[in-house]
């Protein structure tokens, strides 16, 4: 047995603020990240009356071997109400910033696009100051696809890279490093305002000189923040725990990443690609859009 080391201990969330936040969840049958994928954090972030909502779902079309989302039920149609209880659970838990993520859909045409664009409009009238971020799939690489949400303006649009090209066949069977680097060089072409994010998760067996190759690569399509976690594994039936990561090569990397010109590196054991989202608009403030496009333009 895996004896987790002691900087992976989270503290007992205050469950009656999560409770709170639940009861807002189940009121609007809505699903959140959070609780799909088991994330460490969940206590901390309902504390703070913040929630990753998790669109399109909760059953997903692929079945990444790391992922604690459910890929076993058929996919359901998608349901037109969704964007604007969205809308009503960011009205009522008063988010300053909210984050959208979605299971894949590779069974839609536009791989679920359409209602990312619908959930964006639907806040953005019942929220207009929320800053809105959209973690999305790879859209099988449909680019017109992508496009349809750039046009609905988020100020983020994350798509993670999970992990290092050499572990893609064994971690991420379905998707593919170079169509992911592809998805935010795309952003940046067609939509160079908005920021672009990403996140890697380590302790599968990935050495450092490939992480940092990562960084590199992600820097070369103008990827703007990134988030590095240690990954755990879910169930026994999921990929194991290579190695627990300590927290002072998390802090080499943030180094790293903040050297070769990501705006914001947040690196730590128990960061998830949303972890302290909300600080993007702190962001936002110390490097504006513009100043930023006019500096490397």
């Amino acid at each position: 047995m895996v004896v987790k080391p002691e900087w992976l201990r989270v503290k007992a969330p205050q469950w009656e603020r999560v409770g709170n936040v639940k009861e807002v969840l189940r009121d609007l049958g809505l699903n959140t990240v959070c609780e799909e994928a088991s994330c460490p954090n969940i206590g901390e972030c309902f504390n703070h009356g913040t929630a990753t909502f998790l669109i399109m779902g909760p059953a997903c079309t692929r079945a990444c071997p790391y992922c604690d989302i459910d890929f076993e039920k058929k996919p359901k149609p998608l349901d037109p109400t969704e964007p604007e209880r969205l809308a009503e659970a960011v009205r009522r838990m008063q988010l300053n910033h909210v984050v959208i993520t979605s299971v894949n859909r590779d069974d839609l045409p536009d791989g679920g696009a359409s209602q990312f664009d619908r959930c964006i409009q639907a806040i953005r009238q019942i929220s207009p100051h929320t800053t809105i971020e959209v973690l999305i799939p790879d859209l099988c690489g449909n680019w017109a696809a992508l496009e349809s949400i750039l046009a609905a303006q988020p100020e983020v649009l994350n798509h993670n890279t999970e992990t290092i090209p050499r572990l893609y066949k064994r971690v991420r069977p379905q998707g593919d490093y170079g169509r992911s680097l592809e998805l935010l060089r795309q952003v940046h072409a067609v939509a160079p305002h908005l920021y672009t994010k990403s996140g890697i998760m380590v302790g599968l067996g990935e050495t450092d000189a490939e992480v940092c190759q990562v960084m590199q690569d992600l820097r070369a399509v103008h990827c703007d923040i990134l988030t590095i976690g240690q990954y755990l594994q879910p169930t026994q039936k999921h990929l194991g725990v290579q190695e627990f990561v300590t927290p002072a090569q998390f802090d080499a990397w943030r180094e790293f990443g903040e050297a070769i010109g990501f705006l914001q590196v947040v690196s730590s054991p128990l960061t998830r690609s949303s972890y302290h989202a909300e600080q993007v608009r702190e962001l936002m403030t110390r490097y504006p859009r513009q100043a930023v496009v006019s500096a490397e333009g």
